[in-house]
């Protein structure tokens, strides 16, 4: 037995999804979504650590780890469990988390995946996109959809993963599972070698740079069947994501490409159950001929109308699934609220509904901290304070990014960590939201990269006019004026 194992079993036992080993912290699981420390035991030295990691750490992960001071492999108790492993350094030392993967694939009717999303399971060609945040149950749906094609249809089937999680017998289709790294170099050379090998069916476990983005719509363009996922929040942010990692004079090839290839996309996260447990929450976009249209002509901010609009053909939003998923009494009002992309929207939804819920929040009771006076902290800080209880509070985000761009105290203003607060606000909100991309452009100003303030400035501007927001226009205009003369902006943190 290796002296990783205990921890494994003990994960097994509480019924939890992570295990976290860190130097200098006690051993940490993860339990319907929570972290959970473990009370009474020592806390992990490095050394201790180190030779518990190499102890069953394969040579070639060791030597990444060395040599890039992070590394990812599948660990197995046989008979039991498969985990996905990342090893790392941080500022303590060593660490490593482990994510069990179950044994046995769940079905469709277990994980309580809308039929809709069957449908894609059926498809001949084209390519379908899972999306969320990392942990949000991408891998567990697209594995309960393999195994639906592996049982229905008699096709030849390859999975490019990195590392293998699930893994999938030949039943009615022929399967061959490949393993970045292990197998193959990477997901583009895989994915591209691919072709060569006959499949039906290619699902990508992650298009993560443009080469494989790019690979991936033309074999959907060549005939085939193309899954995919995305680190994106909604349907709309994944369509702009694949566009925008693409240079300017080729999105326009691009979308049109798309527009042709893409038949759906799943957007999803997980939510806690009462009564324990956790269950997906989705957003479905089917891609209509209207939906191609608008993919085409560049008018992606529509998308979420379109699917308000869908629901006979089976697309729904995150807000519609949410209040569903609280009418049945699986989830709470306030687990429901945490989770919307549009908090405003689903809250009039639930008090249309009459379904009362409350927002305050309480202190953890099993845990000692300190926390500064509210009179001796930053608005920076009291604002991360907000996003530390809710990272995806759009208000808070919007604020934050104003103050660290643009505040008259240079104390308060930090450019790159504008940049990164206003990258994710872009991830939540799209690029249908003008005052988003007023943001970027006001962070790269400060940045003093003026060409880049511009460029964001400009689509601001574009997006606002097709919006007919008129204030915002003028607004817009007003900045690019000073970003022409290289001046960034001060004191807009303080208007109205």
């Amino acid at each position: 037995m290796k002296q990783i194992d205990p921890y494994l079993e003990e994960l097994l036992a509480k019924g939890g999804s992570d295990v976290h080993l860190s130097t200098n912290h006690q051993p940490c699981y993860r339990v319907d979504g929570e972290m959970k420390f473990t009370k009474g035991t020592e806390k992990f030295a490095y050394e201790e650590l180190k030779e518990l990691i190499y102890e069953f750490a394969p040579e070639r992960n060791i030597r990444e780890l060395e040599a890039q001071w992070d590394t990812d492999f599948a660990y197995e108790l046989p008979g039991i469990a498969r985990f996905r492993t990342n090893i790392f350094l941080d500022s303590e030392g060593i660490g490593l988390v482990m994510r069990q993967i179950p044994s046995r694939v769940p079905t469709f009717e277990e994980l309580n995946i809308p039929e809709s999303i069957r449908a894609f399971c059926f498809l001949n060609k084209g390519l379908v996109i899972v999306t969320g945040p990392t942990g949000s149950g991408k891998s567990t749906t697209l594995a309960a959809m393999v195994d639906l094609i592996n049982r229905t249809r008699r096709q030849h089937i390859i999975t490019i993963e990195d590392p293998i999680e699930f893994k999938h017998r030949s039943m009615g289709c022929l399967m061959n599972q490949r393993e970045v790294h292990v197998h193959t170099k990477s997901f583009a050379s895989a994915l591209r070698a691919a072709l060569r090998e006959g499949p039906d069916i290619v699902l990508v476990g992650e298009m993560r740079d443009l080469e494989t983005m790019e690979i991936a719509i033309e074999t959907a363009e060549t005939g085939h069947l193309v899954f995919g996922t995305l680190h994106t929040n909604t349907a709309a942010t994944t369509v702009d994501r694949i566009i925008d990692k693409f240079p300017a004079d080729r999105q326009n090839q691009i979308r049109t490409m798309l527009a042709d290839s893409l038949k759906g996309v799943v957007a999803q996260t997980l939510c806690k159950r009462i009564g324990g447990g956790r269950i997906a929450a989705a957003e479905i976009l089917m891609v209509t001929p209207a939906g191609a249209a608008n993919i085409r002509e560049g008018k992606t901010y529509q998308i979420p109308s379109l699917m308000q609009t869908g629901k006979n053909v089976g697309m729904r939003t995150f807000a519609d699934d949410l209040l569903h998923l609280v009418k049945k009494g699986t989830i709470t009002p306030e687990e429901a609220y945490g989770n919307a992309i549009d908090k405003p929207f689903l809250e009039k939804k639930l008090i249309d509904e009459g379904i009362p819920f409350d927002l305050t929040l309480t202190s953890l009771d099993d845990i000692n901290f300190e926390i500064e006076a509210e009179g001796d902290s930053s608005r920076a800080e009291k604002i991360r304070r907000r996003l530390h209880v809710n990272p995806r509070d759009l208000a808070a985000l919007r604020e934050l990014v104003l103050v660290l761009a643009t505040d008259e105290n240079p104390d308060e203003r930090n450019g790159h960590e504008a940049l990164d607060y206003a990258q994710k606000l872009l991830d939540l909100t799209g690029h249908s939201d003008p005052l988003t991309m007023t943001l970027i452009s006001a962070a790269y100003a400060e940045l003093q990269h003026f060409t880049e303030a511009l460029d964001w400035a400009k689509k601001a501007l574009k997006q606002a006019k097709t919006n007919k927001q008129k204030d915002m226009v003028a607004r817009i205009n007003r900045y690019i004026a000073l970003y022409k003369r290289q001046i960034p902006l001060r004191g807009e943190a303080d208007e109205k």
